[in-house]
């Protein structure tokens, strides 16, 4: 088995250390904070081996260089990471890198940033999604189009429905917030948001998550339900989602 370290960072990133204890092999999932990240695997008795960055935001990839530096691990992630952080491999949809004997498959969730990828573990059932997804939500459409992000949306929906996703950010109790403005009827929502609100008072995280809730209640991944498109316009759900992203960024 594979063991995730999950652990707070920055102002509200999560930082992801994957574990083969067979190998002994270690992925940093991005690399929001180098120092933390260093902490935390020498507390569990780690080396960082691999880096697999999601996209090439500094939140994400600003630590390359420092782990690098500290445990000459080798890199790997989108195109978009070159020439802005130290990167060893580039890859794209379709491929497959490994931790060990795990296959790791290599998906297009752009959108956020035109090169995002997510990582997808099946033996694991497990996907870090960094900024494609969150937990009720999903990332700001910074540099991608609707239609774009919309089909990358689609292809996490198409995951195994018990997958765990594992996104960047904890954001959860602000989206619940827009969900319900998006979608007021929906009493599997009001359950999930009343949930996170306990958990937030509790000090406890709301990530992961798992896709059949976020199927249920993620009104970005819900742009192509007839409810969602009478109610926010659109002939098609990447215009539905477009409509969706522009009220949550002024909500």
């Amino acid at each position: 088995m594979l063991e995730v370290h999950q652990f707070p960072c920055l102002s509200d990133n999560y930082g992801y250390l994957l574990h083969n204890s067979v190998t002994g092999e270690t992925a940093a999932i991005d690399t929001p904070d180098a120092k933390e990240y260093l902490k935390q695997a020498a507390a569990k008795g780690w080396t960082i081996t691999h880096i697999w960055n999601t996209h090439w935001h500094p939140d994400h990839a600003g630590g390359n260089e420092a782990i690098q530096e500290a445990t000459g691990c080798t890199i790997l992630g989108p195109a978009e990471v070159e020439g802005k952080f130290p990167i060893d491999r580039v890859v794209a949809h379709g491929e497959t890198v490994n931790l060990g004997d795990y296959r790791v498959d290599v998906i297009d969730v752009s959108g956020h940033t035109n090169g995002h990828i997510a990582f997808h573990i099946p033996e694991q059932g497990i996907a870090f999604v960094g900024d494609a997804v969150f937990a009720l939500g999903c990332g700001r459409m910074f540099e991608g189009e609707p239609k774009q992000f919309w089909n990358s949306l689609d292809r996490i929906r198409r995951l195994p429905t018990e997958t765990t996703l594992y996104c960047a950010h904890e954001y959860t109790q602000s989206n619940a917030r827009f969900a319900l403005h998006a979608d007021p009827d929906n009493e599997a929502l009001k359950d999930y948001a009343a949930e996170i609100d306990a958990k937030r008072a509790r000090g406890e995280w709301t990530v992961p998550a798992v896709l059949s809730r976020e199927l249920a209640t993620n009104p970005f991944l819900r742009a192509d339900d007839p409810a969602m498109m009478a109610k926010w316009g659109g002939n098609a759900p990447h215009e539905t989602f477009a409509a969706l992203r522009a009220a949550k960024d002024n909500f």
